[in-house]
């Protein structure tokens, strides 16, 4: 049992955010992590230009963040590429740094901060956790980032649920030459049914993160980097990369992603954030952008209307993900089937205002 006015599970980007707006309204809150320590979490180093104003508006200041300036969006489809400016200056951080930031900022605004809690199940109105211990609170905000939460299922789309989607990274250690061939971008590699995306962070290494079906995988015989050296020695510019990888790290890996599933169900007292309320096709980048929008809705909707509002928040906020999400899932369709990548990736070349206006769209938009 707990005293707490709300209980936040999970203490990534979203959960910790939600934590700092609900601790500032004078809530009591309970901050749930299930790790010991802040890792640094598969994806989710890049921060759009609207995620950074919402972190401002937390009170997290860019430069507590210090992370890579990212003004560039780069398209490659085998040996065609196109390059454009973003609408806006957007960052490259890892989710160590992100999520440590964000953590001290909710335990500052007076946030309960408890580590190695693993919550496993919701039953009604009640937490249980891995070690058999019941919490509870008027209104629960379920923040557990990509990992399953029972009683919480998340169906992929039938085209997914035929041939699952992975999720793998690599970081790339700090080299000159990343310097020169990534820059201040973000990169999109486009390949047979995945695409790769590259960006560098604070402290010069890259984040190299993959969305790719488990029948890429299997080809190889399952084995994530056989994938990274078969795809580096097919693709010329990811190869010019993956020159520079540290083959000795492992290659970090999560399994069956269903990206583009939104729900709009829920309980009163019950708010789901991020990827528990939608995991958007992550090419779109916004991610993080997604779990900051949620959290700070969802402290909105409880400021005006209590533990009731929470089936409110959840039908407007899948009502916001509809059209950024059924872009992603275009864009994304379009980019991991060899017949239109390339095509895709020479109009990208040719009208560059198309990439920035989809850049825009697919943001999310919680006003």
């Amino acid at each position: 049992m707990t005293a707490s006015d709300a209980i936040v599970v999970g203490a990534g980007p979203a959960g910790a955010a939600a934590a700092i707006g609900l601790a500032r309204a004078g809530a009591t809150i309970l901050l749930l992590e299930r790790a010991r320590e802040t890792g640094d979490a598969l994806c989710g180093g890049f921060l759009s230009w609207q995620t950074l104003a919402r972190l401002e508006a937390l009170g997290i200041d860019r430069g507590a963040l210090g992370g890579q300036a990212v003004r560039r969006v780069r398209l490659f489809a085998g040996k065609r590429h196109s390059e454009t400016a973003l609408p806006g200056e957007a960052m490259g951080v890892s989710r160590h740094r992100l999520d440590s930031v964000l953590q001290a900022a909710a335990v500052a605004a007076g946030a309960k901060l408890e580590r190695a809690v693993h919550a496993t199940a919701l039953d009604g109105g009640a937490i249980q956790t891995r070690d058999g211990a019941t919490l509870t609170a008027p209104a629960i905000f379920l923040a557990a980032g990509k990992h399953g939460f029972r009683g919480q299922p998340r169906e992929p789309a039938e085209w997914q649920r035929q041939d699952p989607v992975m999720g793998l990274r690599l970081r790339l250690p700090a080299h000159p030459a990343l310097d020169r061939l990534v820059g201040d971008a973000v990169e999109l590699h486009l390949l047979d049914r995945g695409y790769a995306g590259l960006v560098r962070q604070e402290d010069g290494s890259a984040n190299l993160c993959l969305a790719v079906h488990k029948s890429r995988l299997d080809e190889v015989g399952g084995d994530p980097g056989a994938l990274l050296r078969a795809l580096g020695d097919r693709l010329p510019h990811l190869g010019e990369r993956l020159a520079h990888a540290d083959w000795s790290r492992a290659v970090d890996a999560i399994g069956h992603v269903p990206y583009g599933w939104r729900t709009a169900d829920t309980r009163a007292g019950l708010f789901r954030l991020g990827d528990q309320a939608g995991v958007i096709p992550s090419l779109a980048g916004e991610g993080m952008g997604l779990a900051v929008a949620s959290a700070a809705a969802a402290v909105a909707a409880w400021r005006h209307g209590g533990t009731d509002a929470a089936p409110d928040f959840q039908r407007g906020l899948a009502a916001r993900m509809t059209r950024p999400f059924a872009l992603a899932n275009l864009v994304w369709r379009a980019g991991e089937n060899r017949r239109t990548a390339a095509p895709m990736t020479v109009l990208a070349s040719l009208f560059p205002s198309l990439v920035r206006r989809m850049s825009q769209a697919t943001r999310i938009d919680t006003r």
